[in-house]
């Protein structure tokens, strides 16, 4: 089992900044990639960005490239989300994600194991 704990939603303006945390614990040493979802009422969950434990590699949504940028501290198992010009459609519950087991499909949500209890991200206009 893996348990996440996310951190760091809430309300701001178009155009500004936030940075949410997402900080996995147990047996981590199975993850191969932490991500981020969101999700919005009446809309699947969203990929938005994710990054491997080996190799920092890298996977971004064309909505939020340029705009985002996905960290991991590896050693940690923790992964960070600077959120940059946001928009109000940005807004939405995002949720971290951990894949370990297939060692693929780190865009795909059916693909992630475990997920936390979310974290909202407010964006008015």
């Amino acid at each position: 089992q893996v348990q996440l704990v996310e951190s760091g939603g809430g309300l701001v303006q178009a155009g500004g900044s936030l940075r949410l945390s997402c900080a996995a614990s147990g047996l981590t040493y199975r993850i191969n990639a932490m991500g981020w979802f969101r999700e919005v009422p009446g809309k699947e969950r969203e990929f938005v960005a994710s990054i491997t434990m080996r190799g920092d590699n890298t996977y971004y949504a064309d909505s939020v490239k340029g705009r985002f940028t996905i960290s991991a501290d590896t050693a940690k198992y923790t992964v960070n989300l600077q959120m940059n010009r946001l928009k109000p459609e940005d807004t939405a519950v995002y949720y971290c994600g951990v894949e370990a087991t297939t060692g693929w499909g780190f865009t795909i949500p059916r693909e992630y194991d475990y997920w936390g209890q979310g974290t909202r991200v407010t964006v008015s206009s």
